[in-house]
C-alpha cells in the first residue's frame, strides 16, 4: 500500500545551509526531501520523520516536495495554495518573526466566518490562520523567516466538540476526565486536529517554525505550587498523563527546535531511528526521566539568526517548587543562560511563555501572593493564599521573585556592556496571559533599551467574568490595591521599575518583529472575522532608543 502523510510537513529549524522536516505518515517509509531521505519511526503505531537538508547555499529559496517511498504526496495539486519552499537564513540580511501563544483548535463556523451566537464558542477567528490566508496571496520573499509560537500550542484540558466525542469513546477503557488528554494516543489525536487545517498546514510547511511549552500543552496550572504538585500526584491517571505529555511533546514540538548538532548530541533521535519496531519504550524511558528528574533534560534552546541571538527558555518543567526556595530554573538551567547572554549580537530576544515584566498591578499581586504562601502573614493564611495561587494562576516570574530579580540583573548587565559590548535591543517575548502590551524598563538613556513584548492570544479571547476581573486588575484602583498588599506583605524593593507603553489589547494577535542592521521595528497585527479574514495592524513601533524615549 501506498504511504500517506497525516500530519506535516512542518518546516522546522532552518540554518545557514541546512533545514530540517518534520513529517507523521501513516505506515513506515522513507521520506525524501530535496535530495536527503530519513526513514519514519514507530511510536505506538503512528509513524514520524525528521528530515534533515544539508549542503544549502545561504539566503536562498529552495523549493520542495514530499516523496515516501518515491510517490509525491505532497503539495496536494488539487490545493489552491503556492509551493512550500524552504528559505535558508543570510547572515547580514533582515531578518522577520512572527510571534504568539495561547492558540485554540475550535472550527469556525464556516471558513473564518462567525455568526454572533457562535462567537463565544469559536473565541474568535485564528490569527495565525488568518495570517496563512494572507501571506498565500503575497509574493514568496514577503513571508517571515520564524514562526515562534509561545506556548499552549494545544489545549490539552480545553478540548472542541470532535475531541471531547473521541475522549468519551475511549473513557470506557481508559480511565480519565471527560473533557482532558490523558494517554498518549490521545495527544496525537489532539495534535492531529490542532494542525490539519489546510492553510494553516500550508504555512506551517513553508515558514520555519520554533516552539515551546507552557501549562495547556500539558496540564493548566502546571507546576504553579508544590501543594498543586503533590494533590497532582495523586490522581490515579496523572502519571500516565505526565510522561504522555512529555512522549508527544518531544515528537511534535521540540525535536524540530534544534539543529542537527544539537539533535546528535541529545542522542534521542538517533535511538528512535535505529530501533527495530515500535521504539515507545525507548521514548518513554526518555520521559519517565523528563517527569521525575527535570535537572537532566534542558528544554530550553537558542537560535541564531545573522546577528540576532533568540534564547527560548522553558519556564515550567525545571522549576524549584519548595516554599522559601522557589525559582523558576534549576541551577544548570541558569547557567545555560547566563552564557548563552554573551554572545556579542545586535539583538538579543529573549523569549519565555510567562512574561518577565507584568503590568505593576499583577506583578505586586503575584509577589504578595508568594510572601503569604511562604508565611509572612502567619500560619492562618498560607492556606487561603494558596488556593488564591492556583485559583488565579499566580505563578508568573513575579511569582517566583528571586528569580523575577535574577533576571532582571542579567539583563539590565547585558544592557550596560559588561560582557564588552551592547545590544541595540532586549526584547522580551512573552504570551500567556491573553492580552497583549509592550512594556519599558527605565534605562539611562546609553544603555541597550529592554522591552516586553507580549502576544496573547493567538486564539482564545477572554469573555465574560473572567474579562472583566482582568480589566479591574489592570485598571487604577486594581493597580493601588496591589501595590498596598505587597508593601504589608513586606515584599523586598524591585531591582528595576518599568512601565506599559503600548496596550492592553484583548483580541486575537501576533506580533510581527524585524530585526534589520541595529533597527528593530514590532507591529502588532489583529484578526478580523469574516469570508476572508483581514488583519488589521493595531501598532506600529519603532524598538531602537529613539522610539519610546
Amino acid at each position: 500500500m501506498v504511504a500517506s502523510l497525516v500530519l506535516g510537513p512542518v518546516l522546522r529549524h532552518v540554518g545557514l545551509h541546512d533545514a530540517t522536516v518534520w513529517v507523521e505518515t501513516d505506515r513506515s517509509c522513507t521520506v525524501r526531501i530535496l535530495g536527503s531521505k530519513a526513514r519514519t519511526f514507530e511510536i505506538s503505531n503512528h509513524h514520524y520523520g525528521l528530515v534533515t537538508v544539508e549542503g544549502l547555499a545561504s539566503g536562498e529559496r529552495y523549493e520542495y516536495t514530499v516523496e515516501l517511498d518515491g510517490d509525491t504526496v505532497w503539495p496536494d495539486p488539487s490545493a489552491e495554495y503556492p509551493r512550500s519552499a524552504i528559505a535558508t537564513l543570510s547572515d547580514g540580511g533582515p531578518v522577520r518573526l512572527i510571534f504568539g501563544s495561547c492558540r485554540l483548535a475550535y472550527p469556525h463556523s464556516q471558513p473564518f466566518t462567525l455568526a454572533p451566537q457562535q462567537h463565544d464558542v469559536g473565541r474568535g477567528v485564528d490569527a495565525l490562520t488568518a495570517f496563512g490566508e494572507h501571506l498565500r496571496h503575497l509574493p514568496p520573499d514577503q513571508r517571515p523567516d520564524l514562526i515562534l509560537h509561545l506556548g499552549d500550542q494545544v489545549y490539552s484540558d480545553e478540548l472542541p466538540l470532535s475531541m471531547r466525542e473521541y475522549v468519551h469513546q475511549r473513557r470506557r477503557r481508559v480511565p480519565g476526565p471527560e473533557n482532558e488528554v490523558v494517554d498518549f494516543e490521545e495527544f496525537t489525536q489532539l495534535y492531529k486536529t490542532s494542525w490539519s487545517e489546510p492553510t494553516l498546514r500550508w504555512l506551517l510547511s513553508t515558514v520555519s517554525n520554533s516552539m515551546i511549552f507552557d501549562d495547556h500543552d500539558v496540564h493548566d496550572d502546571w507546576n504553579t505550587s508544590l501543594a498543586w504538585r503533590r494533590r497532582m500526584e495523586q490522581v490515579p491517571w496523572w502519571h500516565e498523563r505526565m510522561v504522555s505529555a512529555f512522549m508527544s511533546y518531544w515528537i511534535y514540538q521540540h525535536a524540530g527546535n534544534l539543529d542537527p548538532q544539537a539533535l546528535a548530541d541529545e542522542g534521542l533521535l538517533d535511538r528512535l531511528q535505529l530501533h527495530q519496531g515500535d521504539a515507545a519504550p525507548v521514548l518513554r524511558e526518555f520521559a519517565e526521566q523528563a517527569h521525575h528528574h527535570p535537572e537532566v533534560r534542558r528544554w530550553s534552546y537558542r537560535r541564531d539568526l545573522g546577528r540576532t541571538r533568540l534564547l527560548v527558555i522553558d519556564s515550567r518543567a525545571g522549576r524549584v517548587l519548595e516554599p522559601g526556595q522557589r525559582d523558576m530554573l534549576d541551577a544548570a538551567e541558569w547557567s545555560w543562560l547566563e552564557e548563552n547572554l554573551k554572545r556579542e549580537v545586535d539583538h538579543m530576544l529573549v523569549a519565555s511563555t510567562l512574561p518577565i515584566f507584568l503590568p505593576r498591578s499583577l506583578h505586586d499581586l503575584e509577589a504578595w501572593n508568594e510572601r503569604v504562601t511562604d508565611g509572612a502573614w502567619g500560619r492562618r493564611v498560607v492556606g487561603f493564599a494558596e488556593t488564591v495561587r492556583q485559583a488565579l494562576d499566580l505563578e508568573h516570574w513575579a511569582a517566583f521573585q528571586r528569580s523575577f530579580a535574577h533576571l532582571a540583573r542579567l539583563l539590565l548587565e547585558t544592557a550596560s556592556g559588561e560582557h564588552g559590548w551592547t545590544p541595540a535591543t532586549i526584547s522580551c517575548l512573552g504570551g500567556d496571559v491573553h492580552f497583549g502590551y509592550v512594556a519599558q524598563v527605565d534605562r539611562p538613556g546609553s544603555q541597550a533599551p529592554i522591552y516586553q513584548l507580549v502576544c496573547s492570544p493567538l486564539r482564545n479571547l477572554l469573555q465574560g467574568g473572567k474579562l472583566r476581573v482582568l480589566k479591574l486588575g489592570l485598571s487604577p484602583t486594581g493597580t493601588l490595591i496591589a501595590r498596598a498588599l505587597a508593601r504589608l506583605a513586606g515584599c523586598p524593593p524591585l531591582p528595576v521599575s518599568w512601565r506599559i507603553t503600548h496596550g492592553p489589547w484583548f483580541e486575537n494577535h501576533f506580533g510581527d518583529l524585524v530585526l534589520d542592521g541595529r533597527r528593530a521595528r514590532l507591529a502588532i497585527r489583529e484578526a478580523l472575522p469574516g469570508q476572508h479574514p483581514a488583519l488589521r495592524t493595531r501598532l506600529l513601533v519603532w524598538l531602537d532608543r529613539r522610539a519610546l524615549s
